[in-house]
């Protein structure tokens, strides 16, 4: 684990990124951390490049103080220093004689934060003391940490509501914080109910009172966390608080990716390493691995769809220049433009998504033409081409090569469910096909019958196709489409499958849902058998 060193050795410590994930982003709920997911999370944020990793309470919780003795054994950061979190002695005591200070220097952190109130009624109602009691806390504590080596922040709770309540109060927190020797002063919208104006205002209006050197803590719940931090760095905060993709307590906090976009870019102001800003898409991606959470597909900088253009008007224009509807270019971040295909698409989209795809159609006007009626026409009956790339490159292949080329030909398939006298069901399904020439009959077993379906079909190619051994079902998503006739409404299904190496998405469409499935799984099939390298047959001719 790094150790302490002085302000002036650190890189960046004009500004720190400091990140709190490990601790107030594993209050979001459905996280539950293990000490094992902290120390891979760390080593990413470091990866990162952040300045501060904040990574827990030690002494409080037997986790982060498993956490912090494993961090000194196992973790080598580049980037960050590891931070301690706790709070200021108890009313009445000696820092120097408090067991929580004591676990805080003990961790081996290099820098602590502590918890201090900032808000009146809180002193006076939750720690039950004076406001002059409070104010000794904290330079008693301040004092101890700092003649035991530690660096200190000082996260000022309910900072701006204890401000307009009592302004001058909160203001002497601060100042009394600065004096005793903190670095940073940091400024808590702890119940998130600030805007951007206000907290500007009050920003500006502590430092210029105080002259301590502020930061920001931003938490969600008006849904200006990031504008909020945003808006307190142009009031002269040079330290920002913020966890990956916004995780915290509630609707969670200050998001650390487009807030280090923002300054990177925007303010054109270098807080990361140099080329550490295009890891933030990966890093953002396995951060969300780790904490068992689906990546957020419209997170700005970072989410899958946050370059992808779906209207036609927008297609056009990106042909001529790509910055005429994207405020950045992808890549600086780790992202790619996509194109979606969709029954709002237009020419210029689907050329866009050819050439994304490897294929030139820029001179062909009448397959482009073929390809955006075949698209209008097949989600006219409910599929989605956005959602299904490979499914859409099968058809786009078709149009491309003036026949429909795929792996079999298909004579028939059924699926059997039934329920045994012990009440467990038994799902079984048959399929009869043709592939090179050869007439093959399989029947497989499974968890339900698109399950069976699905083992079926491999029984059937895996002999002669023995590349399908990689491919793997991932995911399966079931729609009930809107209309009019209740259970026999149309089903769209998507299939997601991967080979080991990459993952693609396939669609299907019918009035129930396992010839939904069928059309979605012989897509997914041919799609890796594609991948693969295998040369398709023209329709898959019987012998």
């Amino acid at each position: 684990m790094t150790e302490a060193s002085s302000p002036s050795s650190r890189p960046h410590d004009s500004f720190h990124v400091f990140d709190t994930t490990l601790r107030d982003g594993a209050q979001r709920e459905g996280i539950n951390l293990t000490v094992a997911d902290k120390l891979t999370i760390a080593r990413h944020l470091d990866e990162f490049g952040v300045g501060f990793i904040e990574g827990g309470w030690p002494g409080a919780n037997p986790r982060d103080t498993e956490f912090f003795a494993r961090a000194a054994a196992e973790l080598d950061l580049q980037h960050a220093q590891l931070v301690a979190f706790g709070a200021t002695r108890r009313a009445g005591g000696r820092a120097a004689d408090d067991p929580q200070l004591a676990a805080l220097v003990d961790s081996g952190a290099p820098v602590v934060t502590l918890v201090a109130k900032s808000h009146d009624r809180h002193v006076e109602l939750a720690l039950r003391t004076t406001l002059d009691e409070n104010l000794e806390m904290i330079r008693d504590s301040v004092a101890y940490l700092r003649s035991r080596d530690r660096r200190v922040f000082i996260d000022c709770e309910h900072f701006f509501d204890g401000y307009k309540a009592n302004p001058g109060y909160a203001v002497e927190v601060v100042r009394t914080a600065h004096q005793a020797g903190a670095d940073v002063v940091v400024l808590c919208d702890t119940n998130g109910g600030m805007l951007p104006g206000g907290v500007r205002e009050i920003v500006a209006e502590v430092l210029a009172l105080t002259g301590a050197r502020l930061g920001i803590h931003a938490q969600d719940d008006t849904g200006c966390a990031v504008a909020n931090t945003l808006a307190a760095v142009d009031a002269g905060a040079t330290h920002v608080q913020c966890t990956a993709n916004g995780y915290g307590e509630r609707v969670g906090n200050a998001n650390l990716f487009p807030v280090v976009g923002a300054l990177e870019i925007k303010y054109d102001r270098r807080v990361l390493p140099a080329g550490k800003l295009a890891e933030m898409t990966r890093i953002s991606h396995a951060v969300a691995e780790v904490v068992n959470l689906a990546p957020s597909t419209h997170q700005p900088y970072v989410g899958f769809s946050a370059f992808a253009h779906k209207a036609g008007l927008h297609a056009s224009a990106i042909k001529v220049d790509p910055d005429l509807y994207q405020h950045i270019d992808p890549e600086l971040v780790g992202n790619t433009m996509r194109m979606l295909v969709s029954d709002m698409a237009g020419r210029a989209s689907v050329e866009l998504k050819g050439r994304e795809l490897g294929y030139d159609l820029s001179t062909d006007r009448d397959l482009v033409g073929r390809v955006v009626a075949r698209v209008k026409e097949q989600e006219n009956l409910g599929y989605t081409y956005e959602a299904a790339d490979a499914s859409f490159e099968l058809l786009l292949r078709d149009e491309v090569k003036g026949r429909r080329e795929r792996f079999f030909r298909l004579e028939s398939w059924r699926t059997i469910s039934e329920q045994g006298p012990d009440g467990r069901p038994g799902n079984e399904a048959t399929v009869k096909l043709w592939a090179k020439g050869e007439r093959r009959i399989a029947t497989g077993e499974g968890n339900g019958p698109v399950d069976a379906l699905d083992r079926a079909l491999r029984t059937a190619l895996e002999r002669i196709y023995p590349q399908l051994a990689k491919l793997e079902l991932v995911d399966y998503k079931v729609r009930i489409l809107e209309g009019q006739h209740g259970t026999g409404s149309k089903t769209r299904v998507l299939i997601e499958s991967s080979d080991g190496t990459a993952t693609w998405s396939t669609v299907g469409v019918a009035d129930n849902v396992i010839a939904a499935s069928w059309r979605a799984l012989e897509d997914a099939y041919a799609y890796g058998l594609l991948r693969a390298g295998v040369e398709p047959e023209a329709e898959a001719e019987a012998g």
